[in-house]
């Protein structure tokens, strides 16, 4: 079995919500996005960024506006609406609760 493409799956199922939960503290523009989920090691190109923020946006989840740039072409900054404030606290919830449920199960094994 490969650990590496388990390592990958499972950042890919986390990807979602803290691309949210970085928009949520404000405003950002994909570079923005990029720059923090780099920060935690979850390292992403903008290929992989523009498809999941467009499924997003289509999901009325996020919402964006064009702000001009001193260096170069306008910029898409993306935020939360109100649907995707419900839905990343929902999202937190449940990871919450994920983090619970793995917590019992490693405690629960490691004492045999």
């Amino acid at each position: 079995m490969n650990t590496e493409n388990i390592k990958a799956q499972m950042r890919k199922g986390v990807l979602e919500y803290c691309i949210l939960s970085v928009i949520k503290k404000g405003d950002a523009y994909v570079s923005d996005l990029i720059e923090e989920l780099k920060k935690g090691d979850l390292i992403v190109v903008e290929g992989t960024l523009y498809p999941l923020l467009t499924r997003l946006k289509k999901a009325e989840i996020l919402t964006y506006r064009w702000e001009e740039s001193l260096s170069g072409p306008p910029r898409k900054y993306y935020s939360l609406t109100t649907k995707g404030e419900t839905f990343l606290e929902e999202l937190s919830q449940s990871w919450e609760e994920l983090i619970t449920s793995v917590n019992i199960i490693l405690k629960s094994t490691s004492h045999e």
